[in-house]
């Protein structure tokens, strides 16, 4: 299958015919006032970039590429912002070079060549990130940039059946890796919507939130020691199932989001292959009691895989249920013994609340074939399509992108009530009209990630503006509210602002210096979390 160069996954995956057909006329019933004219792609050759600033030097021209279509895919993430400037042809900020290093000594190398020439560094795993974590963007002070795209490091060099771990190469995608840790019955078990198009590095450098709603939430959770390669030397964790020896090292490198070093393979604790399964979809007639359920649920020590609340929006936009106060989708799983009775007391926990489960429970036997049924397979059919969806609708002028954040529960009702407020305020001023939905993605005993989801009627060639727009509103009402700018999108470009913000300021001036010792030249991903080092300063 071919990539799409200026969107979301593979270019025979794009929704067309049929499916875009009732997309749409889904969206003209809901804003019948849009303009939904399709739009398309310029076509990549028509794209015109600058010339390459820096040429490699002899001994790394093999790894280069200067391709027109190289440069412009790794120029840009999967955010809406991201998908509507290359609708658009706005594709001025590019990587001089793409490079791609086939060992961890071919990674210090070009680390070294571009530390002394004054070269941006900027790690590409998949390039999906939705946060500007990939783009030149602000760089002009460099004699150059380079997109270090470690998609050759992409094997599974060891597993440790015993203890359940293997050792895996950064650059390797999540399907990948999934298939080569069948064979043992293993899994690392983390699908982030990005799964098919992401990597493990990518994961580990923004701290990706995947599979699990509960317990495993984060990747940070499955890493047992990790290698990374820093302008001054390589960090090479000890391989421990815990440790209380000083500040994990691991924990500065997850999350760095490429700025202190290029991750390049970790052990990962995996699990044995779950065997049965069971899932089911609740109904409520009133939110607040959905919430209070969820919240239960999630501090009953149950530990459901799945406990996604979509809100009746949501519900009705990618469940296909009309609800008049949410749907809870609710899942579990184990490799070791049925599950049925942890879903029963859920099941009686949302009855409590209010809940109804009208669709019959499906559970799986040992052949570990799930099923899903009713609104949690079409949430779940649905949520595998929004991306390509989204890019179907940005080139009809519409704004679809989503946000998220976590808050405490005590803070919930206030949180959803200001961000709906701050959107509504800024359709308003944009004079636009639009809808924010709200689910889940993760529940812990002390709160919820909500994940907004915007979707509003622009104007065709202003959409990304009136998206900045939006998203400085929404944005300050989660920094107004004492809520994280990100929950598992990471920092990038786009958030800095806030992120600024919500970092202690001690916090600030240690990774500040932790910056200087590992990456003296400043020359990785500068911009992302830590603002670059004038160019002058950076070489002393």
């Amino acid at each position: 299958m071919a990539r799409s160069w200026w969107g979301w996954g593979n270019v025979e995956d794009a929704v067309t015919g049929s499916e875009r057909a009732a997309l749409t006329a889904r969206v003209a019933a809901l804003m019948p006032r849009a303009d939904l004219t399709a739009h398309e792609a310029p076509a990549l050759e028509s794209l015109s970039v600058a010339a390459p600033r820096v040429a490699p030097p002899d001994t790394l021209a093999h790894l280069a590429s200067q391709e027109l279509g190289d440069r412009v895919s790794h120029g840009r993430g999967q955010a809406f912002r991201d998908v509507v400037r290359n609708l658009l042809g706005r594709v001025a900020d590019v990587p001089d070079l793409v490079v791609r290093p086939g060992s961890e000594q071919e990674v210090a190398d070009v680390l070294e060549w571009c530390a002394g020439a004054g070269i941006a560094v900027i790690p590409f795993g998949g390039g999906t990130s939705v946060v500007g974590g990939v783009e030149p963007r602000g760089l002009g002070d460099y004699a150059g940039v380079v997109s270090l795209d470690l998609g050759r490091l992409d094997r599974v060099l060891e597993v440790d059946r015993t203890s359940r771990a293997a050792r895996i190469q950064a650059g390797m995608l999540g399907p990948a890796l999934e298939a080569a840790l069948r064979p043992e019955g293993l899994t690392l078990r983390h699908f982030p919507q990005s799964f098919e198009f992401s990597t493990l590095g990518g994961w580990l450098a923004t701290r990706a939130g995947g599979h699990y709603v509960t317990v495993y939430t984060h990747i940070d959770d499955l890493v047992e020691s990790m290698r990374v390669v820093t302008p001054s030397g390589i960090s090479a964790s000890r391989r421990l199932p815990g440790s209380g020896a000083g500040p994990s090292p691991d924990r500065m490198f997850l999350g760095s989001e490429g700025t202190l070093g290029v991750i390049t393979e970790a052990w990962m604790r995996l699990q044995d292959r779950p065997r049965w399964r069971a899932t089911a979809s609740v109904l409520f007639d009133d939110y607040a009691a959905a919430v209070n359920a969820t919240r239960v649920i999630a501090q009953s020590g149950l530990f459901p895989t799945n406990c996604r609340l979509l809100d009746p929006a949501e519900a009705f936009l990618n469940a296909a249920t009309a609800t008049s106060g949410g749907v809870l989708v609710l899942g579990f799983e184990s490799a070791d013994h049925p599950v049925d009775e942890p879903m029963r007391r859920a099941l009686e926990i949302c009855g409590d609340c209010g809940g109804k489960a009208p669709e019959a429970i499906t559970s799986t036997d040992s052949s570990g074939n799930a099923v899903h049924e009713g609104a949690a397979g079409t949430w779940r059919s649905s949520f595998l399509r929004m991306p390509y969806q989204r890019d179907a609708l940005a080139a009809q002028s519409m704004i679809v992108e989503t946000f998220e954040t976590a808050c405490t529960w005590d803070r919930f009702e206030q949180l959803r009530a200001t961000v709906l407020d701050a959107a509504q305020g800024a359709f308003a001023t944009l004079g636009i009209t639009g809808v924010v939905t709200c689910r889940f993605t993760h529940v812990y005993p002390d709160g919820p990630a909500p994940y907004f989801g915007v979707y509003a009627a622009g104007t065709w060639g202003r959409t990304v503006e009136q998206w900045d727009e939006i998203k400085a509103a929404v944005s300050e009402a989660l920094a107004s509210t004492g809520a994280t700018i990100t929950h598992h999108h990471a920092v990038g470009r786009d958030h800095r602002p806030w992120y600024d913000r919500q970092r202690p300021e001690p916090f600030a001036r240690a990774l500040q210096a932790t910056k200087t010792a590992l990456d003296p030249a400043h020359i990785l991903n500068p911009g992302v979390l830590i603002d670059p080092a004038p160019r002058g300063a950076a070489r002393r």
